[in-house]
């Protein structure tokens, strides 16, 4: 058996494990390398110092995330049904929004909504505030990932549904929701994930997230190469859960009709 071949049909996890050890090992090899030429060494004695701190700032990106992800879900399903709405009126307003914020930066909504629109309604809570800049942002794609969904689904199988005397409660229940689920869950696992980076932007309003926290301990010791390896080390521990669950329902999941 060659290791380092894959053939279609074959699955070897032996031959996974040898050539993701090799690819760490050579990733690892060039991270030293370049640590080497230009003097840097690791010191990260440091951080124990700051496990509070650092507790704090990972529970605020969890919260964060989490709240995200349940209003932006809210606001994705909303936006994709306004697009499919008979009323011209909400269906431009909901293509303007999905327009506008996924053709945009996220940096820049944030000083948008935080400076302008934040403080025009006297909203002060920066932690609902980041929720709900996230959540407008992430919506957007959310509402383009269940709308493409509902795009694919056969219209054959509506008809079939209507033939055999499905109500429409019953066809949205039966027909719909199911393949609606197997068609955004793991597009919407991974959409987490990317909840979970792009809450970091936040830190630029001073939410005292995990990278705002290590923006503070770097100033404080000027271990800036160690705080930021830890920092990224943080995000894995957070999103490889993630990334690993969403590669799961995508084998989990057909897309087949």
């Amino acid at each position: 058996m060659n290791v380092f071949v894959s053939r279609p049909g074959e699955t070897h996890s032996l031959q996974a494990a040898v050539n993701i050890l090799l690819v760490s090992v050579l990733l690892v090899a060039v991270f030293w390398f370049a640590l080497s030429r230009i003097g840097v060494t690791f010191d990260f004695s440091f951080l124990p110092l700051y496990g509070i701190r650092l507790r704090d700032g990972f529970l605020m990106t969890v919260g964060l995330s989490a709240a995200s992800l349940v209003l932006s879900l809210i606001l994705g399903i909303v936006s994709a049904w306004l697009q499919s709405s008979k009323i011209l009126a909400l269906r431009y307003l909901a293509k303007l929004y999905v327009t506008v914020i996924r053709g945009t930066p996220l940096i820049m909504q944030i000083y948008l909504f935080f400076y302008i629109v934040g403080t025009a309604f006297g909203i002060e809570n920066r932690f609902f505030c980041g929720v709900l800049i996230l959540s407008i942002f992430e919506g957007a794609y959310i509402s383009e990932i269940i709308r493409g969904s509902l795009l694919s689904m056969d219209g054959t199988q509506l008809e079939a549904a209507k033939a055999v005397g499905f109500t429409k409660k019953q066809t949205v229940q039966l027909v719909i929701l199911p393949q609606l689920i197997a068609r955004t869950l793991p597009a919407l696992t991974g959409q987490f994930a990317s909840i979970i980076k792009d809450s970091s932007l936040l830190s630029v309003i001073a939410v005292i997230e995990i990278t705002q926290t290590m923006r503070e301990i770097s100033s404080e010791n000027f271990k800036l190469f160690e705080c930021y390896f830890a920092l990224g080390v943080l995000y894995l521990v957070l999103t490889l859960p993630i990334s690993f669950a969403s590669k799961r329902l995508e084998r989990r999941f057909t897309y087949e009709n």
